[in-house]
């Protein structure tokens, strides 16, 4: 009897966690399928990041929602037109993608956020700022490439950087054109971990070209 018992129990702990577990796919795949359409309207993207962040609290140990919910986060930080505001959406970003790396260290993706963030900082005002975040952003690009050098999304940061450098301090489409080819190769073959995991960037690369033509 005890066994039945434990049985039934192990059961429905079973159809319990599956059910849960497509719920959060659930709602992942719904919030993935509208980044798009959200880059239109800042407070779009605003809303998406809030909603991802709902997900990461409820579920805890899944790092995706937090990477999501920065990713939305930073964009809506780069998109702010009052700068005076900036900083604080970044340090937003930052909270979220810090969760995210004590869930998952040594991620490129994760990496590739936080150079984001350090870039939104430094856009507030770059003369000033370019020596502590610009190098920040560096050094956080390279680290992506190190830690997987399949993911096109740090080659592509690196070629959207030198492309809006100015010529006289190395940058414009000359030395861009290189690290963005380099990024749509690796888009080509890049196949992510689940239809959870990033997959951006390769349509804005491809417009990041043809600009320099």
């Amino acid at each position: 009897m005890k066994k039945i018992i434990l049985s039934a129990i192990l059961f429905a702990t079973v159809l319990f966690a599956t059910a849960q577990n497509e719920k959060y796919i659930a709602a992942m795949k719904a919030n993935i399928a509208a980044l798009d359409s959200s880059f239109k309207n800042p407070a779009n993207l605003l809303t998406l990041a809030n909603k991802f962040e709902r997900i990461a609290v409820a579920e805890k140990n899944q790092w995706l929602p937090y990477y999501y919910a920065a990713y939305c986060q930073v964009n809506y930080g780069f998109m702010e037109q009052d700068k005076s505001k900036t900083d604080a959406i970044a340090d937003k970003a930052n909270a979220l993608i810090a969760v995210a790396d004590s869930l998952m260290p040594n991620n490129s993706e994760i990496s590739c956020i936080k150079s984001m963030i350090a870039s939104c900082h430094m856009m507030v005002d770059p003369m000033t700022r370019w020596q502590q975040y610009g190098e920040e952003s560096t050094g956080q690009m390279e680290k992506a490439m190190e830690q997987d050098p399949a993911n096109p999304r740090p080659y592509m940061l690196k070629g959207q950087s030198l492309k809006y450098t100015p010529e006289a301090f190395g940058g414009g489409c000359g030395t861009a054109k290189p690290a963005l080819q380099t990024a749509l190769d690796k888009y080509a073959v890049f196949k992510p971990a689940s239809e959870l995991h990033p997959n951006w960037g390769a349509s804005y690369t491809e417009t990041l070209i043809k600009d320099c033509k």
